[in-house]
């Protein structure tokens, strides 16, 4: 497969495919953890789309999440300059050791990369690069926090291409006025462009995951979109206006930043700001957001 003049080239060491990926499972007994989201992909034109949606290249590093068995890492290092990949599963190691034998450039740590630190990590192994991408088969169960944790260090990131639950990657690109608009697609989309790359049937694994996935680029911007005095105080606001779905915004944020007395000024507030009380969260824009945060910072709201 060839996108912009990069290809990724199927070799006989490759382990994406079903008996592959079985012959190693067998051989080295390995029971699969759901509760680490083990699902192998065996998909090579997958891969191929995953790696190459990276924008890789031998000047530029890849930081992969829960390497598994090696299949993704392999399609990355024929491509990147450098890959480190992160994978919490011990009984994993000497298989990947074995996997990514041809490619000297591929490095494995162990840990959990919720408890790792990262701006170390990548100065110890990323100096040098020119960029610096994520690339992962994420577990659905901890998809969010990985994602948000990568964010809100502001590491040197390029790129996040990860494959997750395809109802979290609708969310994160969803658009005002859309059922699946809200707080994780404003706070996925203040750091990021989010773009849908394909979709992935449940399958193309082993074993089958319950749902089907996505795969999901995000391009980290240089800068928000909106400009906000304090990130977290908005990001309290955006919260708030979607506790309860079904509510108006106007009933929502007097119960998160007005008392019973003073719930009048809330009223006057958002009309201040040309924003109806009577509308519901998943209607404002991150411009709205931004300028009703700023609002209520002014007003004295914490």
């Amino acid at each position: 497969m060839t996108i912009s003049g990069q290809e990724v080239v199927v070799t006989a060491e490759d382990v994406a495919t079903p008996s592959k990926t079985k012959q190693i499972i067998k051989k080295n007994g390995l029971v699969l953890k759901k509760s680490l989201g083990q699902n192998f992909l065996i998909d090579q034109n997958i891969l191929s789309k995953i790696v190459l949606a990276a924008e890789l290249g031998p000047t530029k590093a890849a930081l992969e999440i829960g390497p598994g068995i090696g299949a993704l890492t392999q399609q990355l290092a024929k491509l990147a300059g450098r890959v480190l990949a992160v994978e919490i599963d011990q009984r994993l190691l000497p298989i990947l050791d074995e996997t990514l034998e041809p490619y000297p450039h591929a490095t494995v740590v162990h840990g959990d990369i919720l408890k790792t630190n990262l701006p170390e990590l990548f100065r110890q192994h990323f100096e040098g690069m020119e960029g610096v991408s994520v690339v992962a088969n994420l577990p659905y169960y901890i998809t969010t926090p990985i994602i948000m944790k990568l964010l809100e260090e502001k590491l040197p990131l390029e790129n996040i291409v990860v494959m997750i639950q395809k109802e979290v990657a609708d969310r994160m690109a969803a658009r005002p006025g859309t059922k699946d608009y809200g707080s994780l697609s404003i706070a996925v989309q203040f750091y990021c462009e989010p773009e849908l790359v394909t979709i992935v049937p449940r399958t193309v694994f082993v074993p089958q995951p319950n749902v089907d996935s996505a795969v999901i680029r995000l391009r980290v911007r240089q800068t928000p979109p909106v400009e906000v005095a304090d990130v977290d105080f908005f990001f309290a606001v955006v919260q708030a206006s979607f506790v309860q779905r079904r509510k108006t915004l106007y009933n929502n944020l007097a119960a998160r930043f007005f008392t019973k007395e003073n719930k009048p000024e809330l009223e006057a507030l958002l009309h201040g700001i040309q924003i109806e009380p009577s509308r519901r969260g998943e209607t404002l824009s991150m411009e709205e957001f931004a300028r009703l945060s700023t609002a209520l910072r002014a007003h004295g709201c914490k």
